[in-house]
Formats: C-alpha cells, structure tokens, sequence
C-alpha cells in the first residue's frame, strides 16, 4: 500500500516539508541575538517533553528536572573547559588557578573524551534519575509527596554545586561561550547557527521517541498509573518498574536539554537547579496542554519567547503574567491550551461570540426560525 495515497498522508508530507523548510531558512532571516533565543527554547522544549511524560501521561509531577538539566549543562561545559585550557599553566582550566589547584580532579579526566561527554549527557542524568526514583517509587511515595521529595533533592543538589569552588567554580559557573569547538570559538555567529539547527533537530527526534514511548502499550500502562494505579498493580504489572524507566528516560531527556541550553547560553551554573527554574518548566506544559507533547513544546518555545518580548518592553512585569497565566490555565483550562482545542474548545468559543456552530449531520440542512429549511 502506497503511505501517500491518503490526503492526510500528504497534509502530513507537507507540514513536515513547511518544518524542514524553515529550519533551514531561519538563520538567513532572523537576527543573530533572536535566532540564539529560538535555540535555547527549542533546547527547552526537550526538557518540557520530559515532563510531559513524567506529569501528563504517568501522573508524577516532578519539580526537581533542574537536577538532570544542569547535570547535562556540566557535562558538556567540562568538556569544552579542557578542550580550550592547552594555553593555560598545567594544562586545566583557568579557574583552577584562582583557588591555587594545580592537578586536574580526577572525575575531570573522562571529560577529556568527546565520545565519553556525548554519551554522559545523557546517560549520566539518566542513572541518577533511574536510581533517585527506584528509592522513592519502591517505598510507594507519590503525589505531593514526590513533589516535595523531588524539591528537596533540587536544594541538595543546589547547594552542594553551589559550595563546589575549586571543584567546578561553584557559584560562578563554566562558560562556554569563549571555549573551542571544531577550531571555532563556541559563542560565535558560525556555531551558533549550527546548534540552533541541532537543537530543532533533536527536538523532532524526542518528539518521535516520546510518541513512539506512548502510544503502544507501554504508554498504556503509564496512563493506567495515573488514572488508577492500584488497578494497574492488581492487573500483574508492577508500577515501580515502569515509573523508574519512564522517570530516568526524563532524566535523560533534561541532560540534553541542559547540554544544549549550556552551549548557546554561553555558561552553566548552579541558577540551573534553582526551585524557580524547575517549576517554570512545568508551567510550560501545563500552558501548553499535558499530555499531549506538542502542547509541551509548543509551550516551553512560545512561553519563553514571549518572555523576552515582555520582559524587554516591561521590565519586572512577566512574573506577574505568568503568574496569571498560570492561574487562567488551573482554573478554566485545566488541560491546557492544546488539549482545550483538541477537546472542541476553540469550536465553541466561536460559536459563543456569534459565529454560526458548523452542522456536524448529513444531509447539511439548516433551519430557520419558522422551521424552514433555508433555501
């Protein structure tokens, strides 16, 4: 059978065609500094997916994937410190200097590998994630309570990369911006260019892989979770080892992000696993519409962008819009905005402010008020 010889196939084609196509063509219209922001949202948007899965389809609100999203920050931002240090004395960081630390530490040393940094970025965030959730899932702790676990974690976390000086610079951070990549300079316009292209490209990628994740069954048992997991236990499935694997595949997904974000923000830092910055990111699926991934990206891209506009024209006023945004959205769509179309939402508005409800019924007949059929 032939995939396009359905329309819907070729509405699919084209709007993938219409993607691709701006992808590409961005960069030659859009400024520097803006195509530099689309970048870091779109490395966002990897994370909100994350949560997504987490929060929308298995009913485990984490506020802790600061933890996992500045971990993979870390990893590439190591990497690129001992990529750029040849010129420094003994051959480490700068940094290193200013504490008076002479040897490189020894977890510095793997980062010397490329291939090594490309797989812990992943990987590593992961593992804490699997092993973080195994502990608290086999205990049977959930709702509020993970959130407040996963919160407390965050503070740890914080706290100790905040105290880590002559480790990792503590709270001043590894730049990016003025290290080496493939003989250019990270932050400049080149390679800036080429990591927003990465980034829209991975973007796609975890959208395949977080689609693919739920929509078979897999996917099933993880909404059984949220809806009713003591159901799902009585059914022979044990829900620990799917929110485990479903909790480090986030993990995992916010240590790319981070590692994205890192290279275009130009620097990592322990403001990464601040409370503020993990709970953002829930608000963007929240705004955007759980469980339904594009409603996570859509919302983590759009939310961002609007707050570099507001906050560029007033200055202290976008915490107050979001803060109300975030109620609107509780309060009256509490699936989003996404899901509030999907479920008809915008169809009906329409026809409350005027504009006549389409018929849904063969034959199309409508009626007048005498109980004519219009002509």
């Amino acid at each position: 059978m032939n995939i396009f010889s359905t329309k819907k196939s070729w509405i699919n084609l084209t709007i993938w065609v219409v993607i691709i196509a701006l992808i590409i063509a961005t960069p030659s219209f859009l400024p520097v500094f803006r195509l530099n922001l689309l970048g870091r949202y779109l490395s966002l948007a990897i994370v909100a997916l994350g949560v997504d899965l987490i929060w929308g389809f298995t009913g485990m609100l984490s506020l802790g994937q600061g933890i996992f999203f500045a971990l993979g920050g870390y990893c590439a931002a190591m990497f690129l410190q001992l990529n750029s240090s040849g010129e420094f004395p003994n051959g480490i960081p700068e940094f290193f200097g200013l504490y008076g630390v002479e040897k490189l530490p020894f977890f510095w040393e793997p980062f010397k590998s490329s291939i090594f940094t490309l797989i812990s970025i992943w990987l590593l965030p992961a593992i804490i994630a699997g092993l973080l959730g195994y502990l608290v899932f086999r205990n049977r702790i959930k709702g509020v309570y993970f959130s407040i676990l996963t919160q407390a974690a965050l503070l740890v976390f914080f706290n100790f990369f905040n105290g880590q000086q002559k480790l990792i610079n503590g709270t001043n951070g590894l730049k990016t911006d003025v290290t080496q990549l493939f003989g250019q300079m990270v932050g400049s316009e080149i390679m800036q260019r080429w990591f927003f292209w990465i980034s829209a490209i991975f973007v796609i990628l975890a959208w395949f892989f977080a689609r693919w994740i739920v929509r078979d069954r897999f996917g099933n048992i993880l909404i059984g979770i949220r809806d009713d997991e003591p159901r799902v236990r009585f059914t022979g499935y044990n829900p620990v080892i799917f929110k485990t694997i479903i909790f480090s595949i986030a993990g995992g997904l916010a240590g790319i992000s981070g590692a994205l974000y890192t290279v275009q923000s130009g620097i990592v830092s322990p403001q990464f696993m601040t409370v503020p910055f993990s709970i953002e990111m829930v608000i963007w699926v929240a705004v955007g519409g759980r469980g339904t991934l594009l409603g996570a990206i859509l919302g983590a891209v759009f939310i961002n962008y609007a707050k570099s506009l507001v906050s560029e024209a007033l200055p202290a006023s976008w915490m107050f819009i979001q803060g109300g945004l975030f109620i609107l959205v509780v309060t009256a769509l509490p699936e989003g905005v996404l899901g509030w179309i999907k479920k008809g939402g915008l169809r009906k508005l329409l026809f409350l402010i005027g504009i006549n409800k389409k018929l849904e019924t063969y034959p199309s007949l409508e009626i007048n008020e005498q109980g004519e059929v219009k002509s």
